[in-house]
Parts: structure tokens; sequence; C-alpha cells
């Protein structure tokens, strides 16, 4: 089920990224590396109670030398497009501001739920600022604190009381649904020509020339797929076009709407730093991953360029040595069927379950090769072990003491999981919970 789209618009200075923090719960700096992940600071997965949902901070978009009001403009388009809520942030000590007013106009022209906030009013005395902003339009003002927290649960009730209703998604079980995810002009539009053997996709050697997601329903061999084609992760334009983050943005719905990603790079060009942020999404959101090497009949290759190319993408992606790897051609069709042969592995992987007793026979026998080493004269006991989700796999360890568990050692039985039962091409989640 993918989850709603949060955006935070508003003019400058009056503290997108401060609320932005606060949502999300922690402080992002604007790129974080982990485990090679890289990682935008405009966007980020939020929950409040029990809603989960992307949240945007449209003011990290750089919108390049255009002027003010035109960036604002921009960044207020890109809100009114990518997301199911925007919250319209104001300042509540500068009052009712031009800018303002040009954001509202914008924001008049959705049918999407707009909720305005106003900022900086810091303690209950300030509360008569809030009152000017009715005339903006979006009814009761949510008077709040970025700096000190203060009424951010009665805003994200709001926004959550404005979300999509989940039932009305379409979820159909025996159907794998699929994105291409990628740079602009790897061939990802060619690629879907080619998986569905017929011209669907405009393709064009311009980069940005397909400008909407296109679902495209078929069966190959038995079994039903839907293709969510982001061929047009950015939009056209010399602003758009000179917008990466802008295309990252792009792909998250797809993303989440996906059972598997297949990050398609460009052989001709090699890896760039888009695409890592790309998979660091697609990683953090526990889909299957495929990468796929697009363009490979244009290079020139000797026994060893496809090895080269191998290293080059686990040293580049670390975080994603579980992923397989296909070249192929969308140009001359060469290997573009087996990519499905690969899509139904992942897909099954992705759903596996494991029965507890065999699980617990597993980690006992990998406990009992390699114990965890003692931490000042204390030692890890895992009790119990049982499989709670799918989806990605996600798997709960009982032992005495979480924090006994390291990082080294959850990656140990991790990687004998994935000895024991494969799993290739989806993550795996383990949850160490004390036994009670």
């Amino acid at each position: 089920m993918s989850k709603p789209t949060v955006a935070i618009v508003g003019r400058p200075n009056v503290g997108k990224s401060t609320i932005f923090n606060r949502i999300v719960g922690e402080r992002i700096s604007i790129v974080e590396d982990v485990s090679g992940v890289t990682r935008d600071r405009i966007y980020s997965s939020a929950d409040w109670l029990s809603h989960e949902f992307n949240l945007i901070d449209t003011g990290g978009i750089d919108i390049g030398d255009e002027p003010f009001l035109v960036q604002i403009r921009l960044q207020a388009e890109i809100a009114i497009e990518e997301a199911d809520v925007i919250i319209f942030l104001t300042n509540g000590r500068e009052g009712v501001t031009n800018a303002d007013e040009q954001v509202a106009k914008i924001l008049y022209k959705t049918k999407k739920p707009v909720v305005l906030a106003v900022n900086k009013v810091d303690n209950p005395e300030m509360r008569d600022m809030i009152y000017d902003f009715y005339s903006l339009g979006f009814g009761d003002p949510h008077p709040i604190s970025g700096s000190h927290g203060l009424g951010l649960g009665d805003l994200l009730d709001s926004v959550a009381e404005s979300f999509p209703d989940p039932s009305e998604e379409e979820i159909e079980d025996d159907v794998i649904r699929f994105s291409l995810i990628g740079r602009p002009n790897v061939g990802k539009s060619s690629l879907v020509n080619a998986l569905l053997g017929e011209e669907r996709v405009i393709v064009s050697d311009v980069a940005g020339t397909t400008t909407d997601a296109i679902d495209s329903t078929y069966e190959y061999d038995g079994q039903k797929y839907k293709i969510i084609d982001t061929a047009g992760m950015r939009k056209k334009g010399k602003v758009y076009e000179n917008t990466e983050k802008y295309s990252v943005l792009r792909a998250l719905k797809a993303i989440d709407r996906s059972d598997v990603v297949l990050i398609v790079i460009n052989g001709e060009e090699g890896i760039r730093e888009q695409d890592k942020r790309i998979a660091g999404y697609a990683e953090e959101a526990g889909k299957g991953i495929l990468f796929v090497v697009n363009k490979w009949d244009a290079l020139e290759k000797d026994e060893k360029t496809m090895n080269r190319f191998t290293e080059d993408i686990r040293k580049n992606f670390l975080f994603l040595d579980y992923a397989p790897i296909a070249y192929v051609s969308a140009k001359t069709k060469q290997r573009v069927r087996s990519l499905f042969d690969l899509i139904v592995t992942i897909s099954e992987n992705h759903s596996m379950r494991i029965q507890s007793s065999v699980l617990n026979e597993v980690i006992e026998d990998a406990v009992a090769r390699n114990p965890a080493p003692s931490d000042k004269g204390r030692r890890l006991r895992i009790y119990y072990s049982t499989q709670v989700a799918v989806r990605p796999p996600a798997f709960v360890v009982f032992v005495n003491d979480t924090e006994l568990m390291h990082f080294s050692y959850e990656r140990f039985l991790r990687n004998r999981l994935r000895e024991s039962f494969g799993f290739e091409g989806t993550p795996i989640r383990i949850i160490t919970r004390a036994r009670s």
C-alpha cells in the first residue's frame, strides 16, 4: 500500500526545514551517508499515530538562479503535483506578506487539501497573531512553534484527517507490480517498450520527454504484471531539467506502489550520485531491487568489462549487495525477456515466509558456530526468533538485552539467513526485542 505524501510549502524564512525536522523526529543534514545510502534532506518518511507518510520540504528544491517569486511559484507547483496534502506554512511574527498571498493564489488552483500553519507562535500570549491569516482563505490557521515543538500534534491530526482513504486503492494479489527507476535518458521508456513488445511509451533522445508515469498491465508466461513507468521523473522545461532533486521526488510514489524496483543504469555513462539517491530510497522503503544496466550493446567490451562494471556497482552500492544485476539492451532486446524471471524470483523472495521451527534451527546453528562477543562481561543470549512480516521479510529476535545486539552481529545473522534461504533481491529486517 503506497504511503500518502505531504509537502511543506511557504516563502523563505518561515521555518520549513525546522518543521520538517520536527515532524521527521530527527535532524537530517543536507546529505547524510548511512551505510552507503545517500539521502536528501528534502524528503523523508514520517509517521503520526498509526499513519505513515512521506514528507517533502519544497524549500530544499534548488530552482537555480530564478527570481524570488518564480522560485516560490515553482516550489508550490511541485507540491500541488506531488503531494496528497499540503502544509502551507507562514510566519506569525511577520504577519501576512505579499509572498504569502502569492503562494495562496497558486494553492487555490489545487483540489488537494491545504492545511494552514502559522509558525513562530512560541507561547499562548502570541496566539492573537493568527487572526490575520484567515484572510488567506484556508480555514482555521494552526498556531505552531517549530523551535519549541508546540501545536504540531493538532497540525498533524488535521493533516492525517485529509489523507486519501486507503481502502480506495486496488491491490491485486496475483499481480506483480514493478517500476523502472533511474535518471533521465537511461532508457526506461525503451525498456518498457521492449518488455511489452510494443511502442506504448513515446521514446526520444531528449532527456525528460515523457512527463507522466504510465501504468501498463501485461501478462507473460502465465504471470500478470503491472509496469509502473516513471520515465517522466523530470518535467519539461529548463528549470525542472536542472533540478535533480525534483526527479527523485517523482520516483517516490512509484517506488511505494511497487513490489520490485528496477534501478536502471546507463551502461555508457556508468553510475552517478543520483542513482545512489534513488536506490537508497528503494532500500529504505523495503522493496525488492534489481539493477538493470541498459545500453550494454553500445559499449566496447572485452572479457573483463562485465566483471569490472559489477565490481563498480558493488562498491558504490554496498548496502545492496543482495540485489542481482542484469545487463541488457533495450535497443537490440538483448536479454530483456530474462528480466521477467528475475522479477518473479525477487517477488517470491520478497514474500517468503519461514516456519518458526526452521528459522530457530538456523539461528541456533549460527550462534553455536559464532557466539556473540561479550561486552563488559555480559554476552548476548538469543532465546527465540519469529517472522512477523513479509514485503520485506521481517524477523523479531528475542534476547536478554537489546543493547548487547551489536550491528555487526545483526549483520552476521542477516547474512546467515541469506545463506540458508536465499532472499536474493529483497532486503531483510531484523528487530531485536528484550524477552519480557
